[in-house]
């Protein structure tokens, strides 16, 4: 190998190098964004199992998504993995989609409160989880068939008969 190459290779590793440690998340940020998830109840939903066992699940394994669904009269939705939709987004990117609207039962709203500062954080927390993992199942449009398990989402009332009966034992 010529002396020029080894000094070229030499300076695209150094590049790496810096532009990594550049990118490298503030690690206050990070708890920051760990705290925001948290209390935001995100691993409800995002994290398999969460709501079942709690903090039980390792935060290796948080944010990965769920193949168990949501069904209403909007469809059958599941909650995305956001490890995988954010390693493939910039912070702007996250910016704009914690912005936009989403279906049931996900509380757009409580991103829709939430600042920009905390935004990027919980970007900054969930880009240092690593490894992304696999996508949660798509969306099933209304009357679509449905091959995992799921929650149905649909007001009741049961008759009056049935109401009485259950208010007198």
């Amino acid at each position: 190998m010529h002396m020029r190459s080894v000094k070229g290779l030499a300076g695209l590793i150094a590049l790496f190098f810096v532009a990594g440690v550049a990118q490298a998340a503030d690690p206050s940020q990070v708890a920051r964004g760990r705290y925001v998830t948290m209390i935001g109840g995100c691993n409800d939903c995002h994290t398999a199992g969460f709501m079942e066992k709690n903090l039980a699940i390792p935060e290796k394994d948080w944010l990965k998504g769920s193949a168990v669904g949501f069904q209403g009269p909007w469809g059958t939705t599941y909650a995305a993995n956001l490890r995988l939709v954010m390693s493939r987004m910039t912070e702007a990117q996250w910016l704009e989609h914690a912005a936009k609207e989403r279906l049931p039962p996900m509380p757009a709203y409580a991103l829709h409160q939430m600042t920009q500062d905390d935004l990027k954080a919980i970007y900054a927390y969930v880009r240092s989880l690593g490894d992304p993992g696999e996508p949660a199942p798509a969306y099933v449009a209304p009357g679509g068939k449905v091959t995992t398990p799921y929650f149905v989402f649909v007001p009741r009332t049961d008759s009056p008969q049935k109401t009485a009966t259950a208010a007198a034992r």
